[in-house]
C-alpha cells in the first residue's frame, strides 16, 4: 500500500538513499531540507525512475516555516504516514582540537579546546539533531492521529551510547534524540503511532567526511582508530542501513516494536577494545 513519507534531511548521503529506496517501493516521498536544489536532485532522480516525489525548502528549526512547508505536502501528495527525521548534522565551531585536555587548553585562544568551545555553536548543534526532531514530529504527526499505520523514524547515532572525542554537542544531542525517541513512543503509543530510531555507526557523509580524510583523500589518523574499533573493519555503506529501515517502518514486520533504537555499526557497540 502507497504511503507518503517525509524525509527531513533529505538531500544528504544517507536520507537521500533512504528516500530513493521507498519511492521505488511505490511510497510517494516529501524531501525536505534546508537546500532545496540537493533535495530537488534527489527529487529529479526518483521522478525520472518512475516514482513520485517533491522536493521543499524546509527549515526544521522554525516551526513556523516546517507549517508552511506541511500545508504545501497535503496539498501536493496528502497526509503524512510516515516522518523520518533525518536533519542533523555537527558544526566546526563545536569540534575541539585535542581528544583529551591538554595543558593550557584551559587559556588557549587560536584553537578550540572545551573551555572555549563556542556557546552559540553548541547550541546550534544540539537544537538542529533535538529540535530538528522535535518541531517537525509536533507539525507531521498531526497528519496521523486517527489513522492506523503511521510511525516516526528517527536518526540516532551510535554517539548516543559511545560519546566520540571532538564532538561534545554532538554526541549529547545524539543521545537526547534516542532518549525522545523512547519518550514520543510511551505518549503516542495508545494513538497506534509507533516511533523508533535507527543508530548508523560510521558511514561517510557529507557532514564528517573532513573528519575521516585529508585533503589528499587519504585516511586521518581518525578513520584508522575507527576501523580499529569496528569489527567488521570498515565504514558501512548507506545501502546496509535499509532492510533496518524497511523493517521499522513497515507495520506488518514490527507491527509490535516501538521506542526502540537500533544499531547498525558494524559491530562497533560490541567492542570492548580488548
Amino acid at each position: 500500500m502507497s504511503k507518503v513519507i517525509v524525509v527531513t534531511g533529505a538531500g544528504g548521503v544517507l536520507c537521500s538513499g533512504f528516500a530513493e529506496h521507498l519511492a521505488k517501493a511505490g511510497h510517494k516521498v516529501a524531501l525536505l531540507d534546508l537546500n532545496e536544489q540537493a533535495a530537488q536532485a534527489v527529487a529529479d532522480r526518483i521522478n525520472a525512475a518512475g516514482g513520485v516525489a517533491k522536493a521543499y525548502a524546509c527549515n526544521v528549526l522554525d516551526k513556523e516555516c516546517i507549517e508552511g512547508v506541511h500545508q504545501k505536502v497535503l496539498a501536493d501528495l496528502g497526509k503524512c504516514d510516515i516522518l523520518i527525521n533525518g536533519a542533523g548534522g555537527n558544526n566546526p565551531k563545536c569540534t575541539t582540537a585535542h581528544e583529551e585536555y591538554e595543558a593550557g587548553d584551559e587559556s588557549a585562544t587560536d584553537f578550540l579546546t572545551f573551555f572555549n568551545i563556542d556557546e552559540k555553536g553548541f547550541n546550534f548543534v544540539f537544537d538542529l539533531n533535538l529540535k530538528g526532531v522535535l518541531l517537525p514530529s509536533q507539525v507531521f504527526m498531526t497528519d496521523m492521529l486517527g489513522r492506523e499505520g503511521c510511525c516516526v523514524l528517527n536518526v540516532s547515532s551510535m554517539n548516543a551510547y559511545r560519546p566520540l572525542t571532538k564532538i561534545p554537542a554532538y554526541s549529547a544531542a545524539k543521545a537526547a534524540v534516542t532518549n525522545f525517541t523512547s519518550w514520543l513512543a510511551v505518549h503516542f503509543a495508545k494513538q497506534g503511532i509507533r516511533v523508533n530510531a535507527i543508530a548508523p555507526g560510521f558511514f561517510v557523509s557529507n557532514q564528517n567526511r573532513a573528519l575521516l580524510f585529508d585533503a589528499e583523500g587519504k585516511p586521518t589518523a581518525r578513520t584508522e582508530k575507527i576501523l580499529r574499533s569496528t569489527p567488521m573493519g570498515r565504514f558501512g555503506e548507506a545501502e546496509e542501513l535499509l532492510g533496518t529501515v524497511d523493517w521499522l517502518l513497515d507495520e506488518t514486520k514490527s507491527g509490535f516494536v516501538t521506542g526502540i533504537t537500533v544499531p547498525v555499526d558494524g559491530g562497533f557497540s560490541a567492542y570492548s577494545g580488548v
